[in-house]
């Protein structure tokens, strides 16, 4: 992530959807950037910030949607998200609108989300998971949740080209559309995905965007 976030000592970087906080902990760390990290979930916040204590960090860090964010115009180098946000949120062409409101011109907008030809497949490792399950085409969320009925988990379902007019509607420009092979060298099974799975399908897709 870091080689297409293209980020520069001095830069100032906003992550939305950070979690914990862990990639812009890096970033700070190997880049020498100032970074900023926001997560919807207090309790994730919290979790980063002892993190810090026990580090002696302190990374800037703020409680807020992906879609409403705190800052003003113009006011960062580069804004990503990794597996944040994006894939979470039901009106994700906010968040891109958001994204280039709060980027300053010329600024970066990179954000990896799950590649969509996966959810035509089933979520498993072996051989089973190489055949064709569901529709690419099909925008119902996954949903897990209580028997209650309360939801506890969501991921929205977007093909490349919805991703490319959302891109593109919020005024941004995609420049580079990322999809990372497996690597050779990892020869573990997590969760639904194996090297088998891994060689033939792509997991995510990588969004490399600019605002003119």
């Amino acid at each position: 992530m870091s080689v297409v976030l293209g980020a520069r000592r001095g830069d100032r970087i906003l992550e939305i959807g950070g979690g914990a906080g862990q990639c812009a902990r890096w970033l700070r760390a190997e880049r020498g950037v100032e970074v900023v990290t926001t997560d919807l979930s207090g309790g994730m916040l919290e979790v980063g910030r002892e993190i810090d204590r026990r580090h002696g960090i302190a990374l800037a860090m703020a409680q807020c949607d992906g879609s409403v964010l705190p800052f003003a115009d113009s006011s960062f180098d580069t804004v990503f998200t990794a597996y944040g946000v994006v894939p979470f949120v039901a009106d994700s062409a906010r968040v891109m609108s958001e994204a280039c409101r709060v980027l300053r011109p010329g600024g970066r907008f990179v954000f990896a989300t799950t590649h969509p030809v996966r959810w035509a497949f089933p979520d498993v490792p072996g051989v089973e998971g190489l055949t064709v399950s569901g529709s690419y085409f099909d925008r119902t969320p996954y949903v897990e949740g209580l028997t209650d009925g309360s939801a506890t988990y969501a991921e929205h379902h977007r093909t490349l080209g919805d991703r490319v007019r959302e891109i593109v509607a919020a005024g941004l420009v995609l420049d580079d559309l990322v999809e990372p092979e497996w690597p050779e060298r990892n020869q573990q099974v997590w969760g639904g995905w194996s090297p088998r799975r891994g060689a033939l399908l792509p997991g995510t897709a990588i969004f490399v965007c600019h605002r003119p």
